[in-house]
């Protein structure tokens, strides 16, 4: 057995794709160096050093044969954190470079593709959860906040959506499991990476006085709206689950 190291990104994934062909290694898997655990001391190691004209080289090919569509499919996978995301994206592109006429993601009959389509779902519903629930919330300086803790890193899926959606106004939104974020200052929307944890305990001691009020003011408007002898707690909890009521204002 072989083992590819690489950095853990998407460009890393697709530089140890490349170098399974380059070097024809047979028994292999492919890991990133943080979840590593060498647990077979027999098996061989090899440093993956991230490149990116293999990686291009890589991701061009299959664009021919799955499409942009089938590249977007398996970033959604690599963003989802499965434990064998990368032995699954291998098995996707093998199968691709075997049979470049068919798109073989549309294979369910294989197991392999099967449970790339159940995963890429899964994120896809999470990413259009995130944009649905998301609530920001006004600080002192000006920036709108919103915290965010998803089933998947689907910050990068979101990205567009809410840098064409809030043009007009400086926004952060911080992955708070993950420990990053996104920043949009009016002119560019950026990834950033702080050394620590960002407090979170007393952050709303920084809120605008306008985002108090209106918190308030939604509150009262939830309760006085609210029907009581109408309340169906099953068919809301279905159309909004109670793991991301925790962003919702009127939960609190």
């Amino acid at each position: 057995m072989t083992t590819l190291l690489y950095d853990g990104s998407f460009d890393g994934l697709f530089t140890a794709v490349f170098e399974v062909f380059e070097y024809r290694y047979k028994d292999v898997e492919i890991i990133s160096r943080e979840r590593f655990c060498q647990e077979n001391i027999f098996a061989e190691i090899h440093e993956v050093i991230t490149q990116t004209d293999k990686s291009e080289r890589v991701l061009n090919k299959l664009e021919q044969n799955i499409g942009k569509r089938g590249i977007y499919q398996l970033l959604k996978v690599f963003l989802s954190e499965d434990p064998d995301l990368e032995n699954l994206i291998l098995s996707a592109v093998k199968q691709s470079i075997k049979h470049p006429k068919d798109n073989i993601l549309e294979n369910f009959a294989d197991s392999d593709v099967l449970k790339i389509s159940k995963i890429y779902k899964s994120v896809d519903r999470e990413r259009h959860r995130m944009t649905a629930f998301v609530r920001f919330e006004k600080m002192q300086d000006g920036v709108f906040f919103s915290k965010i803790d998803p089933d998947f890193n689907v910050l990068p899926l979101i990205r567009k959506h809410f840098k064409d959606r809030y043009q007009d106004q400086k926004w952060m939104i911080y992955d708070l499991r993950r420990n990053y974020g996104l920043f949009y200052d009016l002119d560019d929307c950026e990834f950033f990476y702080p050394d620590e944890k960002i407090d979170l305990h007393h952050y709303q001691q920084k809120f605008h006085d306008e985002e108090k009020n209106y918190q308030v003011l939604w509150q009262r408007y939830f309760t006085k709206t609210n029907i009581v002898e109408r309340k169906n707690i099953k068919l809301h909890i279905q159309h909004v689950p109670k793991r991301y009521w925790k962003y919702l204002t009127e939960k609190w």
